[in-house]
């Protein structure tokens, strides 16, 4: 049996409240959103904080609002059960909601956060496991070593980053609003990312996310998610596809594209040149999908960082870039299974 780590829980009921206890307590503290990934982090000793700050009872992280341009902003604490439940961010956001909705199983999606998925600790199958499968390993680059196991000689961690929101946030140009010891700032999601698998986020210590904007400028546009894995629910993703796409007059006018699980970032993928112009159906679209699922396998090759195999993983890119797109323009659910 993996037991939990000796700590204290904290449950302030605001934002400063929240912010003052994790400047007090440095290092030694970290916050706790749903707790679906960091408690069993905890239990194999990859994080052993001695304070957990839950964010429960900050109500600043709750709700969900329109601005007056007509921007969409998404409490950071909004449970994925609760985004994947909602008709009308459905039609505002099908790929978000899409991809919230295949996270994890039911169970976890009503305790996950949208603001705990997107900043998701990468995943590595050298790295998720006991302290004592580690420790007869020798440890890793990520934690407590010196050693990449994916790639020999590697000097970077290539961890894979596996948040399934993550991508289809990036599809709509969300900005993430954070709030720390120097006020609030604001990071384009593109921005956020780093190509290290240890520290993949631009995160300053004792900062939260306080809430996700979705410019209206991509709201009600058509979308989809697709997502590769074993199981038809609980795994996380050997393969994420987030695509939007804009139509005007039956023909596509711009479009977006996004993959993960596959490197320590989220890629975007330039595919609108490919897209803009075709028609919604025939040869014509038939020919610009291939051409976008051509360049994602070329841009996109996997690393052997989680199970499964990544020779299999890449020919499965450009089978996931046709699909996901055509869902997104069929308006139909999203992809999921092999």
């Amino acid at each position: 049996m993996l037991r939990l780590p000796a700590f204290e829980l904290a449950r302030p009921a605001s934002l400063d409240a929240a912010l003052e206890l994790l400047a007090a307590h440095g290092a030694d503290a970290l916050p706790i959103a749903g707790g679906t990934d960091l408690l069993p982090n905890m239990k194999h000793r990859l994080f052993e904080p001695k304070v957990l700050v839950s964010l429960q009872d900050v109500p600043e992280l709750r709700g969900v609002r329109r601005t007056a341009d007509g921007d969409l902003v998404l409490g950071a604490m909004t449970r994925l059960a609760d985004l994947a439940a909602d008709e009308e961010l459905a039609e505002l956001a099908p790929g978000l909601v899409q991809a919230a909705g295949l996270v994890a199983g039911p169970q976890l999606r009503n305790a996950a956060t949208l603001g705990g998925n997107v900043l998701l600790d990468t995943r590595c199958q050298w790295y998720n496991q006991t302290y004592f499968w580690r420790q007869a390993l020798g440890f890793c680059l990520k934690k407590d070593g010196t050693v990449c196991h994916v790639v020999e000689g590697g000097k970077k961690c290539v961890a894979a980053a596996s948040n399934d929101t993550a991508p289809a946030l990036m599809t709509l140009d969300a900005t993430l609003g954070f709030q720390g010891p120097d006020g609030r700032r604001e990071v384009a999601i593109a921005d956020l990312w780093r190509a290290d698998g240890a520290a993949n986020k631009d995160v300053a210590p004792g900062e939260l996310l306080v809430d996700v904007r979705l410019p209206a400028a991509r709201l009600g546009r058509a979308g989809a998610y697709g997502k590769l894995r074993d199981r038809a629910s609980i795994d996380f993703p050997l393969l994420g596809v987030a695509a939007r796409v804009d139509v005007e007059a039956g023909r596509l006018t711009d479009a977006a594209l996004c993959v993960t699980a596959l490197a320590a970032r989220p890629l975007a993928l330039d595919v609108a040149p490919l897209l803009v112009g075709a028609p919604t159906s025939g040869a014509e679209l038939d020919a610009a999908l291939a051409a976008a699922a051509a360049l994602a396998h070329k841009r996109c090759r996997p690393l052997a960082n989680i199970p499964g195999d990544d020779d299999w993983r890449r020919e499965m890119v450009p089978v996931f870039v046709r699909r996901t797109l055509r869902a997104a323009l069929d308006g139909a659910g999203p992809v999921h299974g092999l």
